[in-house]
């Protein structure tokens, strides 16, 4: 499972690594929508939440489809500024179709939306769609998806003063300590590319980005099995302290590629009992259930969820995920008509670290 940034002929220079206030932002709201993935966080999100005023609480909960499975990719900008605001403001250029699209893109499997698909705006099929999914997400993510489809303008900017609140609640708090990490890392990046070259720098990135043999290609590890070019565009490179473990990529037709990669200490794994090693192993020894974990990684899904994202069918879906249960893998809840599968981070993480980070990629 690899995604490839076709990089052909490109020169170092169209490699592009800066720190972004929005993308920033983008990877604590995940920390805040999704604790569990990021353990040594739990302290800091609890303490937002603790001191966050309920009106927008409430907003970064019905909006947190955004940020919580699969980052919108208006949220990762290619052309980083120096300054949330201005971010925002070349936000507010995209064209509603084009937002909406993005919006609307809640998982990670093989069947999003993308670029050049009917839009949900215009055509009744696609719209009946991204309103099944969303109701399949929750009542929040529901409303919220039927009121960009009726109004995009208006959610548009409430999305973006929710954006604002957040910075004084707590963005800026933060992104002052941020800021200083990053910019040391981008002085080690610019330094490694220009003395080592590209594959050096990409090494130095992730253990889970590597270059193709022949040099056109940038390869990275994730759950999809996708292909996307830089070649007109060049590749955006943006270091990230509360993304980690989180590899992050935007890769669709129509926008330029954008890598957000963690600058975080790795931290050690735990030791665990060979027997639970051996039975989570097993469980995890067919490439699909693999690959349902590495989904279920970016938030809960429905066994018909998983089934439409990967071109399986219900009962297959339900099999594996019967086999990933039994190994203590997943968690499940119903609620309604559906029921929700989660994967069990304490338990994944006796595996040790490597694993984890491999899934939650």
């Amino acid at each position: 499972m690899t995604l490839r940034i076709d990089i052909g002929g490109l020169p170092y220079e169209r490699l592009r690594f800066a720190a972004s206030p929005l993308a920033e932002l983008t990877a604590m709201l995940h920390v805040l929508a999704e604790p569990g993935h990021h353990p040594q966080l739990a302290d800091w999100a609890g303490q937002v939440w603790a001191a966050m005023r309920p009106e927008l609480a409430e907003r970064l909960r019905e909006a947190d489809f955004l940020w919580r499975s699969s980052q919108a990719d208006f949220l990762l900008p290619a052309r980083p500024r120096p300054t949330l605001a201005e971010e925002l403001d070349d936000v507010d250029r995209i064209d509603d179709e084009t937002y909406v699209t993005a919006a609307l893109v809640t998982t990670c499997g093989s069947n999003r939306l993308h670029f050049g698909a009917p839009s949900p705006l215009t055509d009744e099929s696609a719209r009946e769609r991204a309103l099944d999914v969303a109701q399949a997400r929750g009542v929040r993510q529901e409303a919220f998806a039927e009121r960009l489809l009726a109004d995009p303008a208006a959610v548009r900017a409430r999305v973006r003063d929710t954006l604002e609140q957040c910075a004084g609640a707590f963005f800026d708090a933060a992104w002052t300590d941020v800021a200083v990490r990053l910019a040391t890392d981008l002085r080690l990046k610019h330094d490694l590319l220009r003395r080592q070259g590209v594959e050096a720098t990409l090494a130095s990135v992730s253990g889970a980005i590597t270059m193709a043999p022949d040099g056109r290609c940038i390869v990275v590890d994730k759950v999809q099995d996708k292909a996307t070019t830089a070649q007109d565009t060049g590749v955006t490179f943006i270091p990230s302290v509360f993304g980690s473990p989180h590899l992050a990529v935007v890769h669709a037709p129509g926008w330029q590629p954008v890598v957000q990669y963690p600058v975080a200490e790795p931290r050690p794994s735990e030791p665990v009992s060979l027997e639970t090693v051996t039975l989570r192993l097993e469980a995890l020894g067919h490439p699909v259930r693999l690959r349902l974990l590495r989904t279920l990684a970016r938030g809960p899904h429905t066994t018909r969820e998983l089934a439409h994202a990967w071109e399986l069918t219900p009962p297959e879906v339900s099999r594996h995920l019967a086999v990933l249960r039994r190994a203590g893998l997943l968690t499940s809840r119903r609620q309604g008509r559906y029921v929700r599968y989660t994967l069990n981070l304490p338990d994944l993480t006796a595996l040790g670290a490597d694993l984890l980070a491999a899934v939650l990629r």
